[in-house]
């Protein structure tokens, strides 16, 4: 039995002996898992259904006792298996990553997000009441359900103001429309049957292991290839860089000190167009495979994302002040050292693209509808 340790070095406040993760084998999932792997003794439950942007490479590279460690391979839409893997699993702690999460994905394919994000969180929150219901009435008094959503639940921001807990949801696309349902489902899980659950809502992640068709890594590896790098309308939609790390010091701290019912926005501070960072890639990468020409003349414009949100910016205020979380990483050390991982990792990257049959082409292109 061990309390969770966070790199903040705070006091700890709550006592995990079991922990179910759900999608701890998708980007922010895995890195949840091997911080709890290798900074506590708790034992570590995973449900992944292994998607196309699955990886359990960050976890298996890692010595890990069999008692310590479980992967379930399941999907959230099979209420009934989950009912059973949830009660053998007998959490203390349930942490729900479990999600579809690109937005152009999500404009090609609604469907697949509607149910892996509404229909699963709703067989998630099931399942977990049941457990919670019939735990022993002192482990109900210390069992937490945190759940991870997005800072898109928002919608768009103008040149001013931030997202904070007091912001009103309105959500622009079919994946964060998604992720504002389940989080609604989860406040009326609290709000009706008293399911202790905490919610967190963070801005942009970033680092290692990321699936190469989101920004920063897709930049970075057109960059490094010499090949065109599509940039979204006029690149200045600006997004708030949350480096991964962070992201779960903030959550493991939640998990720890939070209040029940609340929920927390957690940001990195590192506001940047996204002509801003796909330049400050390209300039990393001019120093490290020095060529005549600069990378940066490799970027094209392309026709924007339907309903491209213009600004996300995150307050993060409520969960400095109240818990003492603050980001480690400033977005350029970040953005440095993610860029040089993914050199030193073309490896990983070609095997993740190869499984996944992704071959970094345009997705949520609708050009067609102005013919």
């Amino acid at each position: 039995m061990m309390h969770l340790e966070t790199k903040q070095n705070i006091k700890n406040e709550k006592v995990f002996k079991r922990i179910l993760v759900t999608g701890g084998a998708g980007f922010i999932g895995s890195f949840v898992i091997n911080r709890l792997l290798n900074e506590t003794d708790t034992k570590v439950f995973n449900i992944d259904k292994l998607t196309y942007s699955s990886d359990l490479t960050r976890i298996q590279n890692h010595s890990i006792p069999k008692d310590r460690y479980t992967h379930i391979n399941l999907d959230l839409n099979d209420d009934l298996k989950l009912k059973s893997v949830v009660c053998k699993a007998d959490p203390d702690l349930v942490i729900n990553l479990a999600a579809e999460t690109h937005v152009d994905r999500s404009l090609d394919n609604p469907k697949i997000f509607m149910q892996s994000n509404i229909l699963g969180t709703f067989n998630l929150l099931e399942a977990v009441k049941i457990h919670w219901i019939n735990l022993s009435p002192e482990r109900r008094d210390c069992f937490k359900f945190i759940h991870i959503s997005t800072d898109e639940v928002f919608g768009s921001l103008g040149d001013e103001n931030k997202f904070n807990e007091d912001t009103k949801y309105d959500p622009r696309s079919p994946y964060s429309a998604s992720k504002a349902a389940s989080d609604h489902l989860v406040k009326a899980w609290c709000y009706s049957y008293g399911l202790p659950i905490i919610i967190t809502n963070c801005s942009n992640n970033y680092g290692p292991y990321q699936f190469p068709e989101k920004l920063i890594p897709l930049t970075i590896l057109k960059a490094f290839s010499n090949e065109s790098i599509p940039l979204y309308g006029d690149g200045k939609n600006i997004r708030d860089w949350l480096h991964v790390e962070d992201h779960v010091s903030g959550i493991l701290l939640v998990a720890n000190k939070g209040i029940i019912g609340r929920s927390y926005c957690i940001g990195g501070h590192g506001e940047r167009s996204n002509d801003e960072v796909v330049m400050a890639i390209c300039s990393i990468i001019d120093d490290i495979k020095p060529e005549d020409r600069l990378h940066s003349r490799l970027i094209k414009l392309v026709s924007d994302r339907p309903g491209h949100d213009k600004r996300y910016s995150i307050d993060s205020s409520m969960i400095s002040n109240e818990l003492g979380w603050k980001p480690k990483y400033s977005f350029a050390e970040g953005l440095k050292e993610t860029v040089y991982w993914y050199i030193n990792n073309l490896d990983w990257c070609k095997m993740i693209l190869k499984k996944s049959g992704y071959n970094s082409q345009r997705l949520g292109n609708f050009n067609y509808l102005s013919n």
